[in-house]
């Protein structure tokens, strides 16, 4: 299997851990383990202390798939597979599909989301998303014109990924009444469901609105626990998910044990959890919004509707590459160009759900007065 580098995951290897300041992670500001312990309630503090660091079951600790299932209206525990989002993903897409088959995928997204599907042989087509004078949106027409004899399967991700759009329930149904009359998978990923900003506004679970709907969540985004390395799919479809779990069996087998403990504390705390980091984004907008305001004439922001990250554009005359190295190098402030995501127009990622996310602003305008100097 021949696969083309990992864009976004090779930047943030070279400048993640090397810089002072990042302007563009995607996830909450990580929970230490003192402070998930402190929310752990007696049963899951127990399941801790007496843990043993044996092999795990394959599909997922039954706890933590049960906790998991709690967060669905119609899916039960063995509706669930533990595994890191990134292994799930690659696993999702090796069971679905062959070579030769057509995938639709929303763009820009997680390189894997598509790139997967291309190194097993399939045919890609990017439904792209486009900014009017509203924000964001993708048009609904794009879908039946990509529409081929060899379509399996419909790769969404909402809340999108770097964009920050959220479709409405019409919008998310006719998505699901296209794939149910051609008889397609739809693979949803969803890491940064449970962060819309209105709550009104949160939408069903793909796998609850469709019998051949798969979605991808987990721990690393909403729960702020990239480190557990802790996700999931779970579908309606079990003769799907017992494919996955024989692909499984190729990758990690099983689960980390301390992980998945610590993923059921996270879980029966998800209140908790869930409003604290709502609570950061919610600053971070406030802190984005004044900036944006300030620096009006080199920015256009496009105010996100869910999740820790946006696509704000850069307006000057140079090239948006040209602004992020500048302030890597004067102000060590690591920024991803849309171009990481091989997306047009001058767009960068904007992550906000760190809690320094003031200061690196601050960064970044002490950069733009030294350039206008």
């Amino acid at each position: 299997m021949q696969i083309s580098p990992f864009k976004l995951e090779r930047y943030f290897a070279q400048y993640e851990f090397k810089v002072k300041y990042l302007l563009s992670p995607s996830d909450c500001e990580s929970l230490s383990l003192g402070e998930l312990l402190q929310l752990a309630n007696p049963d899951s503090l127990a399941l801790w202390n007496e843990l043993k660091l044996g092999y795990t079951e394959s599909p997922g600790h039954p706890l933590l798939r049960a906790e998991i299932a709690r967060l669905y209206q119609h899916i039960a525990p063995d509706d669930v597979m533990i595994a890191a989002p990134e292994e799930a993903i690659f696993i999702a897409m090796h069971t679905l599909l062959k070579p030769g088959d057509h995938v639709i995928a929303v763009f820009p997204a997680y390189q894997s989301l598509y790139e997967i599907a291309r190194a097993i042989g399939c045919d890609v087509t990017a439904w792209t998303f486009e900014l009017g004078a509203a924000g964001w949106r993708l048009d609904l027409d794009q879908l039946e014109q990509s529409l081929t004899d060899h379509t399996r399967l419909l790769v969404l991700n909402f809340p999108h990924n770097p964009t920050g759009y959220l479709p409405s329930r019409r919008e998310l149904d006719a998505m699901i009444e296209f794939a149910r009359k051609h008889q397609l998978y739809v693979f949803c990923d969803e890491m940064y469901r449970l962060l819309e900003y209105d709550p009104s506004r949160r939408l069903p679970s793909l796998c609850d609105l469709y019998e051949k709907g798969i979605a991808l969540s987990g721990l690393s985004k909403a729960f702020a626990l990239p480190g557990l390395r802790i996700g999931w799919l779970a579908t309606q479809d079990r003769t799907l998910l017992e494919h996955c779990l024989a692909f499984k069996d190729y990758t990690t087998i099983c689960s980390s044990a301390p992980s998945e403990v610590l993923g059921i504390m996270a879980l029966r705390a998800k209140d908790m959890i869930l409003a604290r980091n709502l609570g950061i984004i919610q600053e971070n907008l406030k802190a984005a919004e004044q900036f944006f305001a300030e620096q009006g004439e080199r920015f256009a922001w496009i105010r996100p509707q869910a999740g820790s990250i946006a696509f704000p554009k850069w307006m000057a005359d140079t090239r948006v590459e040209q602004f992020c190295q500048g302030v890597l190098d004067q102000q060590g402030v690591m920024i991803v160009p849309g171009s990481i995501f091989d997306f047009p127009g001058n767009h960068f990622r904007l992550g906000l759900g760190r809690r320094n996310l003031a200061e690196v602003l601050q960064r970044v305008s002490d950069y733009l007065k030294r350039e206008n100097a």
